[in-house]
């Protein structure tokens, strides 16, 4: 059985995505041990919360490292969520934060950017718009117009060599990236429903 290696480092609520990942029949292994999780054939980085505290986290454990050594390895990782935006070199959340520098790329406030009075964060479903081929990405599964669910006040910019799709909340947003073995999803496929099942199943073919 393939397993999939999920890293607590402290941030986030993993019982969705252990359930999401069983019940594709792969083996979700939560841990926070970079021997544990390099025995896995893939990692996930989820995470809710502040970047600043998260990028933090990372560090104090080594993780940080640790992950930037398994994607330059060639192993499939995927971030969910404030898991995606720690992808990137910087976020601008409260302040300016170094990311893991995986993807080009900034993390940036809606506020500013989307009409005055418009609620932030952004909460529910939202449909996707595919930006390009995604046969052998995460995406492989989904189709235009498909729903997924969002909690986010912050996403990513600057990032088109590695967009795989958008949504659009007043504006367009980066909604899922991809690029060699590293992709990422601003939304949680483990709340999308079947989309968001078939997602997950795609990483898992990666």
């Amino acid at each position: 059985m393939t397993r999939i290696g999920i890293v607590d480092y402290g941030v986030g609520n993993l019982f969705s995505l252990r359930s999401s990942l069983t019940t594709i029949g792969v083996e979700p292994v939560v841990s926070g041990d970079p021997a544990v999780l390099a025995a896995c054939e893939r990692i996930i980085l989820p995470g809710v919360g502040a970047f600043g505290d998260a990028a933090d986290k990372l560090r104090q454990t080594g993780l940080d490292r640790f992950l930037c050594d398994q994607a330059a390895d060639g192993k499939p990782l995927m971030g969910i969520c404030l898991g995606m935006q720690l992808l990137f070199e910087k976020s601008y959340e409260f302040g300016e934060h170094r990311g893991l520098g995986l993807l080009r790329g900034s993390v940036v406030p809606m506020v500013d950017r989307i009409p005055v009075g418009a609620k932030v964060p952004q909460i529910g479903w939202n449909a996707l718009t595919l930006t390009g081929d995604n046969q052998n990405t995460m995406l492989r599964y989904v189709k235009d117009g498909d729903c997924v669910y969002f909690v986010h006040s912050f996403f990513a910019t600057g990032c088109e060599d590695s967009l795989a799709a958008t949504t659009n909340y007043y504006i367009d947003m980066t909604a899922a990236v991809a690029r060699g073995n590293v992709c990422g999803c601003q939304f949680h496929p483990e709340k999308s429903g079947e989309v968001g099942l078939g997602i997950l199943r795609a990483f898992c073919e990666l």
